[in-house]
Formats: C-alpha cells, sequence, structure tokens
C-alpha cells in the first residue's frame, strides 16, 4: 500500500512541486489549502493542481481547509490515516509580516499548534517543516551551516518560522517516538520544466525573481534594485538561489530520513553559491534574450548583504544535492513565465 502523506498548504508554488515529486516517487499526496496563495481552478481543484494532474496522469487528493481549523482538522485525520505530514501552509511575505506581525502569529503558530495537536491525537508521529533560512538573521559568519546561532530574525515571518522550529524541537525532546525533519530553504526559483506550474505571486511579488521574469514579459516596466552600496561585488544584495524541483526533491529524501527513526533534524536546502541581484538580472536576461530594465532604490530594511547556504550535511544525510544550475533555473522560470504571462488566472 502507497504511503499517505498529509500536504499542508500542498497548492502554493512549493506545495503544488512537493506533491508533483511525491506523485512520481510513488506516494498519495492528500493535499489542504485555503487558497491564501492559490488560484481556484474550473472545478474544486486548485489551477496548480489541476495541472500536477495533467503532469503526471494521476487524480490529486484535495480538500479545502484552514490549518487554524482544528475541527476540521480532526475531521480530516480520522478520514485519512497518514503516515507523515509535509507541513509548508502560512503566511509568507516578509514585508506584509512587520505590518500584520499579530496575524502572522495567529496563523503560522496557532496553524501549527492545532496541526501537531491533531497529529499527537491521532498517532501521526513523522513531520517534514518548511523552514527557512531567515531563522539565522544576519549572519554571523559564511557560508551558513546548520550550527550557526538562529533566533536573530528581523521580521514576524522568520520568528514564526523560528518558533515553529523551537515547538517540534520540544515536542521531540518530550515525546521520543516523534520524528521530524526541518528544512530551512534558501531562494526558491524557477519552474516545473513542462511549463506548466510555477510562482503565481499574487498581486505585487515580494521575491526577486518573479518581479523580474514580470519584468521581461512586460507586465512591470522596471525593477526596484534595493541598495547597491552593500560590501558585495557589484553592491547588490547576494543570496543562495535554489531550483524548486531541487527543493521538492530535498522532502521525498526528508520523508525517507523519517523512517530511521532519526528523531529531530535539521538540514539547509540550498546550492552553497551565492549570486547578486545583478547577477540574476544579467542571467535572466540571457534566458529571455529581452533587456531588463532597473532603478536602483534605497536599501529595504532588514534586508543583510550576503546570505548563502552550506549544504554538506543535507548531501551527507539525506543523499540529497542541488542538481539544477542558475541557467537552468532561469531557462525554467522564463518558460512558465512566457506560457503563463498572467500567472494561473486567465485574464
Amino acid at each position: 500500500m502507497a504511503e499517505k502523506i498529509l500536504v499542508t498548504g500542498g497548492a502554493g508554488y512549493i506545495g503544488s512541486h512537493c506533491v508533483l515529486e511525491l506523485l512520481e516517487a510513488g506516494y498519495v499526496p492528500v493535499v489542504i489549502d485555503n487558497f491564501h496563495n492559490a488560484i481556484r481552478g474550473s472545478d474544486a481543484l486548485p489551477e496548480s493542481l489541476r495541472r500536477v494532474e495533467q503532469i503526471v496522469h494521476r487524480p490529486v487528493l484535495f480538500q479545502e481547509l484552514d490549518i487554524t481549523d482544528g475541527a476540521a482538522l480532526q475531521e480530516l485525520f480520522r478520514k485519512h490515516q497518514f503516515s507523515a505530514v509535509l507541513h509548508l501552509a502560512g503566511l509568507k511575505a516578509v514585508g506584509e509580516s512587520v505590518q500584520k506581525p499579530l496575524e502572522y502569529y495567529r496563523v503560522n503558530l496557532t496553524g501549527t499548534i492545532r496541526l501537531l495537536e491533531t497529529m499527537q491525537a491521532h498517532g501521526v508521529k513523522n513531520i517534514v517543516f518548511s523552514s527557512s533560512a531567515t531563522v539565522y538573521g544576519d549572519p554571523k559568519y559564511l557560508p551558513l551551516d546548520e550550527n550557526h546561532p538562529v533566533g536573530g530574525c528581523t521580521n514576524p515571518y522568520g520568528k514564526s518560522k523560528f518558533f515553529i522550529e523551537e515547538m517540534i524541537r520540544d515536542l521531540c525532546k518530550a515525546e521520543r517516538d516523534w520524528n521530524a525533519v526541518l528544512l530551512r530553504y534558501f531562494n526558491p526559483i524557477g519552474a516545473h520544466e513542462s511549463g506548466m506550474i510555477g510562482e503565481d505571486p499574487q498581486g505585487i511579488p515580494n521575491n526577486l525573481m518573479p518581479y523580474v521574469a514580470q519584468v521581461a514579459v512586460g507586465r512591470r516596466e522596471f525593477l526596484s534594485v534595493f541598495g547597491n552600496d552593500y560590501k558585495t561585488d557589484d553592491g547588490t544584495g547576494v543570496r543562495d538561489y535554489i531550483h524548486v524541483v531541487d527543493l521538492a526533491k530535498g522532502h521525498v529524501a526528508a520523508l525517507k530520513k523519517l523512517k530511521e527513526n532519526c528523531g529531530c533534524k535539521i538540514y539547509n536546502l540550498g546550492t552553497g553559491t551565492g549570486y547578486s541581484v545583478l547577477q540574476m538580472v544579467q542571467a535572466m536576461e540571457k534566458a529571455s534574450g529581452r533587456e531588463i530594465k532597473y532603478k536602483v532604490t534605497a536599501r529595504r530594511e532588514g534586508d543583510v548583504a550576503s546570505c548563502y547556504a552550506d549544504p554538506a550535511l543535507a548531501e551527507r544525510e539525506l543523499g540529497w544535492k542541488a542538481a539544477f544550475g542558475l541557467d537552468k533555473m532561469c531557462e525554467d522560470l522564463w518558460r512558465w513565465q512566457l506560457q503563463n504571462p498572467t500567472g494561473f488566472s486567465k485574464n
């Protein structure tokens, strides 16, 4: 019998790519999502998952559900026998979290507590949590390894990820039969090579590459580069960009790790290479064959100069390594953007 995996927030950008990789690996994902970051399809399925079905030619089990709804979670767990949970649901815009801290803590923390309580009640004690490199705060040294101090987060979004990590760690200490893998993502970009699923930010993109792609496709006039006076080679911020398909494969590797009764483990998912904003603009110009206009504006509060991973531990313990380089990330992102100039929506 194929294992059933609950995927919270599985209709979003990272979630939909994880669902696809789970199906390819022979799992049965059951997806819940509340459409906060997803577009409704023509039927009951979110558009992203409808397209996943088209790519893999298999149905996706989906239920519209908010993780802060404890009663609905209990009902879901009564209906399905899950062997593990991939927990990706949550609010995720750094800037918005500064404006609406209580909303971020309510959804991200309360939602996770409800989920963990429901898992506990139904004897499901395996979880992979989608954390973030933001838990490291301003890097004390580079590259960032998993021993780097955490908790110096500069915004409520990062703090919510850190608090959830702490909750899961404490739970694993208190109850030795729990297994958890906390995955600290660096900067996911790109799209599935079919061009059918990709990142579809609602409104103005918060992240660099969807914005760059929208400038390239003509949806936006120019890119604002926040600061060019950082201590980096060209003065613009340096980040570790990882192909979303590599990231999704990391979740499949993490699920296998849970099988070893691993306790609580933490891994960086990144490439180990940092690229500046202007290098990313050039890479996207190369992939698209179009000029990308930009203007330099003031630094953004809370941005750090450089941030990139030491991904060696994930390679050693999960047997996982990022396979795709920058050209592939940009080519796949451009294919998605060109085929879907307005994202998943039809207008």
